[in-house]
């Protein structure tokens, strides 16, 4: 429900938790980083996510439900087709004599409220609930695929037709609402398996029978305009489906196995979501720091990770803060994997020899502001972008390292020289991606410090953790495992990162040829935050796992 700013400013101040200089400051900070005052609320904790539903609630005169303190009952949850909730933001969680009372996340939507009224012949009771809460109580409460598809079955046994294009619709959509980003389709020896990899894991979601795995290849084939008769060679191809209106790429690729042949198909939602730096878990250190180098004229703006760790998503989250009618923003990616308006967006094309670097040496010639490289793979790629950072443009590109400060003896062993680096680079962003806590089934949790020392030096614990007791326990989270998380305890993402400012003692070491190792202690000393200690902070407030950040960080796992 949207809220005007000027009713929230009110309704705040009159809670008395913050007063109004402090909430000005934060609407500023709210409108420079373009997230709203709602979020930074939340995210600043000076409100819960709870309270804030309940101020939206009495700024729109209906009564506020939690629903996951609520036992729905399942006949008045399928009052609603799950489709038609999901697409309304709305659950009916309560039937009785005065009516079914619906949660809704826009109680002011009458055209909705008079529809329900028609479909149920019910008076409608409006409650308000937030949409996080929404959105996990209709996640609860999705059925299961294997359910879905049992049903598909039985209905193909009554209609005597296999549904193997509603079993290919169902297996596309449902990964794209898990926000999974990759589908496995893989012949064993009994049956076939699909596996979604959802917060970078992979979890069993359907075995369907044998019988039915090459006709869904073969669907699978004709959408992707494959050879339907080769099933001994590899090949590889794409498609797209339309899902709530937003179009969703997806590439495919099939290769022969012992049991059968195997689909993997990567989904590309094309219309981008605009995260903001908060968003990605970057502290309001970060996000001065990293403004403060888009805000320049020229240089380059690194962003360096492994495969997957976000780097694009974070790149992206800068340029709609750049984007703007003044500036010519002109991006060269591989793949383009987000769309963005009043971006001047190209695909690389080795077939046509658009490469990085070809494509980099053309867009120099079409005067641009700013420009982002999807990635630096090679000295000629490197020595072009830092050129260009030396010559009035703004540069941003990802480079595969593992920390910030390798960074910059990377881009030396591409033969570009220490003073070019020096005068170019002006910010290294290196990030992981870590999975945040499940909030349905988040318990407290206990560490035995002892048992923590075989992880992590004692200094950095002392530094983030407080342990008590005879036993010296420390106090952490974790999850437990329910529908929500698929079992696994987590859900959702959130990034660690470091921030590598090139400061002025720093270009000295760079000119000097100063290791890796040298270049991190100076930035430790300037205040640089490492991504381990960012880590163990969200661990501290309790948004992820201890072992999660030992799984990304490299460090030896508890």
């Amino acid at each position: 429900m949207n809220i005007p700013e000027s009713a929230l400013h009110s309704l705040i101040l009159q809670t008395h938790l913050i007063s109004e200089p402090e909430l000005l400051a934060l609407e500023e900070f709210a409108k420079k980083t373009q997230i709203t005052l709602s979020e930074v609320l939340t995210q600043k904790n000076i409100v819960t996510d709870e309270h804030l539903g309940k101020i939206y609630a009495e700024y729109a005169n209906v009564p506020f439900v939690n629903l996951s303190s609520l036992t729905i009952p399942e006949d008045v949850y399928r009052v609603v087709p799950d489709k038609y909730a999901k697409f309304h933001k709305l659950i009916p969680f309560s039937r009785g004599v005065d009516g079914i009372k619906v949660a809704m996340e826009n109680p002011t939507d009458k055209g909705t409220i008079a529809a329900l009224e028609k479909k149920t012949g019910q008076k409608i009771v409006v409650h308000y609930a937030t949409e996080k809460d929404l959105r996990n109580a209709l996640q609860l409460h999705k059925r299961d695929l294997q359910e879905v598809y049992m049903d598909l079955m039985k209905q193909y046994k009554t209609e005597g037709e296999a549904p193997v294009t509603a079993i290919v619709d169902l297996l596309l959509h449902t990964a794209v609402d898990e926000t999974a980003s990759d589908i496995h389709i893989e012949p064993l020896e009994a049956d076939s398996l699909v596996r979604f990899r959802i917060d970078g894991m992979l979890h069993d979601i359907l075995h369907f029978s044998k019988s039915m795995h090459s006709q869904i290849i073969s669907r699978i084939k004709v959408m992707a305009n494959l050879r339907t008769d080769e099933h001994s060679s590899p090949q590889d191809g794409k498609m797209r489906i339309i899902h709530d209106d937003q179009p969703v790429d997806i590439r495919i690729s099939i290769i022969p196995m012992v049991e059968g042949e195997k689909v993997v198909m990567r989904l590309l939602v094309s219309h981008y979501r605009l995260f903001s730096f908060a968003d990605l878990g970057m502290n309001e250190s970060a996000v001065a720091k990293i403004t403060s180098a888009m805000h320049r004229a020229y240089g380059m703006i690194l962003s360096t990770g492994p495969t997957g760790s976000g780097k694009t998503t974070s790149i992206y989250a800068m340029l709609q803060l750049l984007n703007v009618r003044e500036k010519n923003i002109t991006t060269i990616e591989d793949p383009v994997e987000y769309r963005m308006k009043g971006v001047n967006q190209i695909q690389v094309n080795t077939k046509t020899n658009l490469t990085f670097a070809n494509g980099l040496r053309s867009i120099l010639r079409q005067d641009p502001n700013i420009v982002f490289v999807g990635e630096i793979r090679d000295a000629e790629t490197a020595g072009i972008a830092i050129n260009a950072a030396l010559t009035g443009h703004l540069v941003v590109s990802t480079l595969h390292t593992n920390d910030a400060a390798t960074t910059l003896p990377r881009l030396m062993d591409m033969n570009v020289e220490p003073f070019l680096v020096a005068s170019s680079v002006s910010l290294i962003v290196a990030q992981r991606l870590v999975r945040k806590i499940c909030d349905y089934c988040r318990v407290s949790t206990v560490i035995i410090e002892n048992e923590l020392k075989k992880s992590l030096p004692e200094s950095i614990i002392n530094k983030h953790f407080v342990p008590v007791g005879d036993n010296r326990e420390i106090h952490v989270y974790k999850g437990q495992g329910c529908k929500n998380c698929h079992n696994s305890g987590y859900a959702g993402r959130i990034g660690i990162f470091e921030i590598l400012e090139i400061s002025k003692e720093i270009r000295k070491l760079i000119t000097e040829r100063k290791d890796a190792d040298v270049i991190a202690q100076q930035a430790i000393q300037e205040g640089m935050i490492s991504m381990l200690d960012d880590g163990l902070l969200k661990v501290s407030k309790g948004i992820t796992s201890i072992e999660e950040i030992l799984r990304v960080t490299r460090v030896e796992s508890l």
